[in-house]
């Protein structure tokens, strides 16, 4: 698989990560295997899927623990992705915290949970907004200056936390919920990366699923996330069907599948961009690796660009 660079960390990964939350959390809870995920991982490291992107709120705690086992044997192999700033409450309306020392708590916290002397990628997974992003970010930078993590990393600020955190202390990576139906990140904060030599780690590029075709209108139970999310009440699954046909379509005529599609339109942002799809099954993770040596034509970026905004807000 092709490389690219997380900013400038010069942390290279592959194009295409794999995000592991789904394993343990958040989707059909209870449905996965702690073994099988186990060896997708390392079928992902061995075709060249190298970053793992995890977060300390997964289970919370359980995700970053079978990844830490997933590494034994293979951490020279991977580049380890996990965040902190978000606490965990059974409901999914968690908290946020971006004290200095819960920072320096919640990453040594981590750091024994996976089993690792350093972390390559740590983000602050949201902005706590009772805590100056400066204070926050310094928290971060001193782990820099300790030797705990490589790089460090925001998820989801706006344009102005993001400037003023690189103001403080380079940021080596966004991580914003971006794809064919999700496209918020594109007026400022992507041109943002591009101008300041910053990665941008799309999660979620598959619309939580939905984007790949395979989830029909339904009902989610309450321990499935998207059981809160606008977006995938049975009324508005259904009124975004014609966005799904409209990709599958274009899927048909490439003769690839519409997850592939989804993928190659988020890889084609920008040689900065790394989508960390998530998946529990190795022939999904085979799919979406493949969706890295797909170039789109003028014509399917056109019509993928011309697709219209889907029904429901994110959250």
């Amino acid at each position: 698989m092709d490389t690219r660079t997380l900013g400038s960390s010069g942390i290279s990964v592959g194009a295409i990560g794999l995000g592991c939350m789904g394993m343990s959390y958040g989707y059909d809870v209870g449905t996965g295997d702690d073994e099988v995920s186990i060896d997708v991982i390392h079928h992902a490291l061995d075709i060249g899927v190298t970053l793992l992107d995890t977060a300390d709120v997964y289970g919370p705690h359980i995700n970053e623990e079978l990844v830490g086992r997933a590494l034994v044997g293979h951490r020279e192999r991977a580049i380890v992705a996990t965040k902190c700033g978000i606490v965990w409450r059974p409901d999914f309306k968690h908290g946020r915290n971006g004290s200095p020392e819960y920072v320096r708590a919640a990453c040594d916290a981590s750091l024994t949970r996976l089993g690792v002397d350093y972390i390559d990628l740590y983000q602050l997974h949201r902005i706590d907004p009772e805590v100056p992003i400066e204070e926050t970010w310094g928290a971060f930078s001193e782990l820099v200056a300790a030797g705990k993590v490589r790089a460090i990393g925001l998820s989801e600020p706006t344009l102005d936390q993001l400037q003023r955190a690189h103001a403080l202390h380079p940021v080596a990576t966004v991580q914003s919920e971006l794809s064919l139906w999700t496209r918020d990140w594109l007026i400022d904060v992507l041109p943002f990366t591009v101008e300041n030599g910053i990665g941008f780690l799309p999660f979620s590029p598959l619309g939580r699923g939905f984007l790949t075709g395979a989830l029909a209108p339904r009902t989610f139970g309450e321990d499935d996330f998207r059981s809160t999310l606008p977006r995938f009440s049975e009324e508005n699954m259904t009124a975004n069907q014609a966005l799904v046909a409209s990709v599958a379509e274009i899927a048909d005529r490439r003769g690839v599948t519409s997850a592939q599609i989804a993928l190659a339109w988020v890889l084609a942002q920008g040689p900065q961009v790394v989508p960390i799809p998530g998946t529990k099954k190795m022939s999904r993770l085979d799919e979406n690796a493949a969706a890295a040596d797909i170039v789109l034509s003028a014509e399917d970026l056109a019509d993928l660009n011309a697709l219209p905004a889907p029904v429901g807000g994110r959250y």
